[in-house]
């Protein structure tokens, strides 16, 4: 499968490093997204490239599954960016790659942070993989509409950061 992107963004009415604590805290997705369930360090207390969680995912078509994240990118009050694997090879075979990379990137406005959220899925497999497998003449339908999925608990992960940053 090729890779796929998406990504959404907003503007908060915060200082960046208001928004920073938000963005790098490992919970927030999972407080917000409607795929994302829970998560939890695995070998760290604190976000830091390298530093590893795990978390649990449910989706109505795709299941449930279990990912371990590794951080790729911790750049206060820049970027904070993770790799996803799947550790029980649920979606295939166990590689090295990642089956998608998350990121946020905060730009200052001046008067605010502009947060955009964003992903890349793959290169190695995941559910949407599994669907393509089974009906490969429908993969651009399957692609569009797990872009739009993922972009949906995008904007509500970045909404509720949002909120948090601005009380």
């Amino acid at each position: 499968m090729r890779n796929a992107e998406t990504s959404c963004d907003l503007v908060i009415d915060a200082e960046p490093h208001r928004v920073w604590r938000q963005v790098a805290d490992i919970t927030a997705p999972a407080r917000f997204s409607p795929e994302l369930q829970r998560v939890r360090w695995l070998d760290a207390t604190t976000p830091a490239p390298g530093a590893r969680f795990e978390g649990y995912n449910e989706n109505k078509v795709l299941g449930t599954w279990r990912t371990i994240a590794t951080i790729v990118e911790c750049d206060e009050p820049r970027a904070f960016a993770w790799t996803v694997a799947d550790p029980d090879g649920r979606f295939g075979e166990v590689t090295g790659d990642p089956m998608a990379t998350w990121r946020f990137d905060l730009e200052d406005t001046g008067n605010g942070v502009r947060l955009i959220h964003s992903v890349r899925i793959g290169p190695a497999r995941s559910g949407l993989s599994l669907a393509i497998d089974r009906f490969p003449d429908q993969a651009d339908a399957f692609l569009r509409h797990r872009l739009a999925d993922l972009r949906t608990g995008m904007l509500e992960t970045l909404r509720g950061i949002k909120t948090l940053a601005e009380r």
